[in-house]
């Protein structure tokens, strides 16, 4: 191995010896650490220990596609350059760009080359220039590549090492158990030049598994990985990475490999001279999705998965109680651990992060709804047989249009209020781009792909937006200008660090309440939302403002007087009441 210090080999050989027990540690050490740091590069002495000082409170990012901005004329991510300096800088820092690969489907995820930047985007020059300006993340995609790719091509043609790549199973295995996110037949026949073959496709049959049972896959990933890091990346997205490691006759998620090969990465993030923070996309259960924080030796970050559901139901009952009821049971993220919170992504609100929370009735009335407001419902099959629902498919300034009740007049302060709760929970905040630009439905694009989640995933012609922006009459203008100032506000300020102190409020079921603290207990701010379209008050004492201090709501710049009878509320309003402004 390289000049690595005891803890790291202790800790790299007891790794491999869980994932590869078949296979010498000390030369598979060797591969691995040849392959993330090739020849030239450097290592830390000693790996970083966890802690808070990876994010802070000025942390925000941008998920968006790269080709999200379109004009006909320039790269789409010089237009997205464009559009992050023009619009976001100094307020939000970081940006995810997803898949920017050639791909055949998936809108991305189903690569055909991991080395390549899709040259309808632009190339790798242009991937390290907004890396250099901004925090960038990107995405690994672990779990598949395209039945279309060289890798599966050599498969099928019987070349090595490509022909031990891909997972296979018979159509005569137990299958039963396998937990999957799509409907289709799990297995696609294939004709090999060893015969007929059966490979496993977790999510379409132009998405083909990868079987990490072979130590070469991963080898080749963490090349990948290298390659992503050399050209600025800083947060690695770890796609699908629950269904890595499959076993027939098991449900093939979660498996305790795969929590291994978390770990190995984790650990070669800690002794890399850049400073990495790992994100994992597990759109499963709550307690299954936190379980990739591990030991605080997994994940840096998860999404927030249950979030985006249960703030959907509250919005549309104007009830925050099942919000507030399964906030008040989250841990706060371990010590170097971050929650990613979000709302809209460029998949679709999945419904599986919020079994357990939200009762079938309730589950049944949101399906309702976003249905009302012309959006769509994808399917999952369940283990055994039959299906449920998997994901809604809407935009988020869409599913803001009304309540259960129907539409109304309050979208955009709905919807405001949906965002702003989101900014103060702890955490690192997200924000889809077409929530931003306060998106209409693209039903045109649902038509044309005959996928559901196109309706979130339209292209803005640039000029077209710029147009609508600069016009104070226009959805998109008034959303985007009020969430920058909102998400400024938020990063000026201490008690809304990543990992800062906060509990849950149990107030009126229309508020959701947050009482956040700075990391040095100076600063307080009691961050109060009103989920419904009703105007009413509460005590201030309900909340403990303390006399004697200067409470001023930094959302209004109103001063709040702890001896007044009550505080306020105008529909949708949301508060941030501090000490500290």
């Amino acid at each position: 191995m390289l000049d690595f210090d005891a803890t790291f080999r202790a800790r790299l050989t007891a790794l491999l010896a869980q994932i590869y027990p078949d296979h010498p540690a000390d030369e598979l050490g060797q591969q691995i650490t040849d392959a993330f740091w090739p020849e030239g590069s450097s290592h830390r002495k000693r790996g970083r220990t966890p802690g808070n000082r990876q994010w802070s409170e000025r942390d925000a990012l941008v998920i968006t596609y790269g080709n999200s901005i379109i004009d006909g004329q320039h790269k789409p991510l010089d237009l997205l350059r464009d559009f992050l300096h023009r619009e976001m800088a100094g307020v939000v820092n970081g940006v995810h760009i997803l898949p920017f690969f050639p791909y055949t489907s998936d809108d991305g995820f189903a690569v055909t080359d991991y080395r390549a930047v899709n040259p309808v985007l632009g190339d790798w020059a242009d991937i390290s220039r907004i890396g250099s300006e901004f925090l960038l993340m990107s995405d690994l995609v672990l779990n598949h590549v395209s039945s279309q790719s060289t890798w599966f091509n050599d498969y099928l043609q019987g070349h090595a090492p490509y022909d031990q790549f891909f997972f296979e199973a018979s159509p005569e295995d137990d299958l039963s158990d396998v937990v999957r996110p799509r409907t289709q037949p799990l297995l696609r026949e294939v004709e090999t030049s060893r015969g007929i073959r059966h490979v496993w496709c977790t999510f379409s049959h132009d998405q083909i598994d990868l079987d990490f049972r072979n130590p070469a896959v991963l080898l080749e990933f963490l090349r990948v990985m290298r390659l992503h890091i050399d050209n600025g990346v800083r947060i690695l997205r770890l796609d699908a990475v629950a269904f890595i490691w499959k076993e027939v006759g098991t449900r093939s998620i979660h498996m305790a490999q795969t929590h291994a090969i978390v770990r190995l990465m984790r650990l070669l993030a800690d002794f890399a001279t850049e400073p990495l923070i790992l994100l994992t996309e597990t759109n499963v259960p709550n307690a299954e999705n936190l379980s990739y924080f591990g030991n605080r030796n997994e994940a840096h970050a998860v999404y927030n998965f249950s979030l985006p559901p249960l703030v959907l139901h509250a919005m549309m009952s104007g009830r925050a109680d099942k919000l507030i009821r399964w906030q008040g049971a989250m841990p706060p993220a371990q010590l170097g651990c971050a929650y990613l919170n979000f709302t809209a992504s460029h998949d679709g609100i999945g419904m599986r992060p919020a079994e357990g929370i939200l009762s079938p009735e309730d589950t049944a009335q949101v399906i309702e709804t976003v249905r009302d407001f012309g959006g769509r419902v994808s399917m999952r099959a369940l283990p055994g047989g039959g299906e449920s629902p998997y994901e809604l498919n809407i935009t988020w300034f869409e599913a803001m249009k009304g309540t259960f009740a129907g539409e109304d007049d309050h979208q955009i302060a709905r919807f405001l209020a949906s965002q702003t709760l989101v900014m103060a929970l702890e955490g690192i905040p997200a924000f889809y781009i077409h929530s931003l630009l306060a998106t209409p439905n693209d039903h045109e694009g649902v038509e044309k792909s005959g996928h559901n989640r196109a309706i979130n995933r339209h292209r803005w012609d640039y000029g077209v937006l710029q147009e609508r922006l600069a016009d104070p009459a226009t959805n998109q203008h008034v959303v985007l200008e009020e969430m920058k100032r909102r998400i400024d506000i938020r990063r000026r300020q201490r008690a809304f660090h990543p990992n800062a102190t906060q509990f849950t409020l149990q107030l009126d079921k229309r508020i959701f309440g947050l009482w956040r603290q700075s990391l040095d207990r100076d600063q307080s701010i009691f961050a109060l939302h009103n989920v419904s379209s009703d105007a009413f008050a509460i005590d201030p004492y309900a909340i403990n403002l303390i006399e004697g201090e200067d409470w001023v709501d930094l959302i209004t710049g109103e001063s709040i007087d702890p001896t007044d009878a009550r505080i306020a509320f105008a529909p949708y309003q949301c508060r941030w009441i501090t000490n500290r402004a």
